[in-house]
């Protein structure tokens, strides 16, 4: 079993009061994560409950919540001393904010809990637990972590001090994973065969268990069509009335699809930077993708657009991520936490350095980089590989030594 990095986040809240919920796409490694969790508490007084399970999820269907209770100790919790209760896939129940108020508040019982709908755990948990959560969001595997999975101990260098013979040492990795992605099960897997059927898996399980059984659509056809006129459109502004004239349905219902599928992890959507929120919020927002394999395996794109999509799912663990554009036609694939300017080439030049370097300065950002996947000796000058979760944010930088 790998060590996420997230768990390092988590693990200073193993023991406080508060219930711990992971969310994030389906096949990520919440599962797994829970598990590694449960094994790291040092009690015996713990239970894990898969609520895929219906038997499992039996033991929660109860009016009255102390035969919950009683329901559980019968599983083996004694509610007289510190118990933790590990409770995976949360989102097939839905009075569970209500249950978990409840124990925490009259048991002090240590939740840790798993859901896969993102939209669906914010809305139910905003009230019902207030102040007695912490939620944190799990994606597939960073370049860092891919790297771990596959057996390699090589060390990502700081992202501004990197050899061409360093380069060319993760080049071949990092197609890896761009081609493939990073789904834990589908890294594990050896060939390619076998990585083709579990990405296919990954899609599979996505539209039957979220789009099907929890988005509950009447025309489902219809949201699939969508989503693969939305993987041909990955980088690109989106215009929801020219979609949905394509697809012959409302623009409020491309709203209510776009929301759903970003709301259950599997894109994103980002809007431009501006210093005028107002501006920010009239203009059309970008789309990206979750996982660089996933969108290989739903549609056949230029090797530029699926390097930009994988940029921008690493950018978007280190903070918030905007795009910029004048009318003029000027623009900046990403600007991340208002403050650093990132423009996505396969090749990097000194002109697009300059026009960035002129760009960013008038924008007054302080840092700007382009990000290239092939090497190039010009200052600046960041790669794909090297951004790993986190590693343009503050917090990273400063524990690296190396940013502002």
């Amino acid at each position: 079993m790998f060590k996420r990095e997230l768990f390092t986040e988590i693990t200073p809240y193993l023991d406080s009061p508060e219930a711990v919920v992971i969310t994030g796409m389906r096949q990520v490694g919440k599962t797994t994560l829970l598990t590694y969790i449960y094994e790291q508490i040092n009690s015996e007084n713990k239970l894990f409950l898969d609520l895929e399970n219906p038997i499992n999820r039996k033991h929660f269907e109860e009016e009255n919540y102390e035969k919950i209770k009683f329901n559980l100790e019968r599983l083996g919790v004694d509610f007289s001393k510190k118990a933790y209760l590990f409770l995976d896939e949360i989102q097939l129940i839905k009075n569970i904010p209500s249950v978990v108020k409840y124990l925490h508040d009259h048991y002090q019982i240590k939740f840790f809990l798993t859901g896969s709908a993102s939209f669906y755990l914010k809305n139910l948990f905003s009230e019902s637990l207030a102040g007695r959560k912490f939620i944190f969001e799990l994606f597939p595997l960073n370049f860092r972590e891919f790297l771990v999975f596959k057996g390699q101990k090589l060390k990502l260098p700081k992202p501004t001090e990197v050899s061409e013979l360093t380069f060319q040492l993760f080049l071949p990795l990092y197609e890896e994973y761009l081609t493939w992605g990073g789904f834990p099960g589908v890294v594990l897997k050896s060939s390619k065969e076998a990585k083709e059927k579990a990405l296919d898996d990954v899609f599979s399980s996505y539209f039957q268990k979220e789009i099907i059984q929890l988005g509950d659509f009447r025309d489902v056809n219809l949201l699939r069509d969508f989503i693969l006129l939305l993987a041909q459109r990955v980088g690109s502004k989106l215009d929801i009335s020219k979609i949905a004239s394509e697809l012959g349905a409302s623009r409020p219902t491309i709203y209510e699809y776009l929301a759903f599928l970003e709301g259950t992890y599997f894109l994103k959507t980002i809007k431009p930077f501006s210093r005028a929120k107002d501006a920010e919020i009239r203009s059309a927002s970008k789309v990206y993708f979750c996982d660089s394999g996933l969108l290989n395996r739903i549609a056949k794109l230029d090797s530029g657009r699926v390097f930009e999509n994988a940029i921008f799912n690493a950018l978007r663990l280190g903070g918030a991520v905007n795009y910029y554009q004048r009318k003029s036609g000027v623009e900046i694939d990403f600007v991340l936490d208002g403050a650093r300017a990132f423009e996505v080439k396969l090749h990097a030049s000194q002109r697009d350095l300059n026009r960035l370097a002129r760009v960013a300065s008038e924008l007054k950002l302080s840092e700007y980089f382009l990000v290239a996947k092939d090497y190039s000796p010009l200052p600046n000058v960041v790669y794909g590989w090297g951004m790993a979760q986190g590693l343009f944010s503050k917090k990273e930088a400063s524990r690296e030594g190396w940013g502002q």
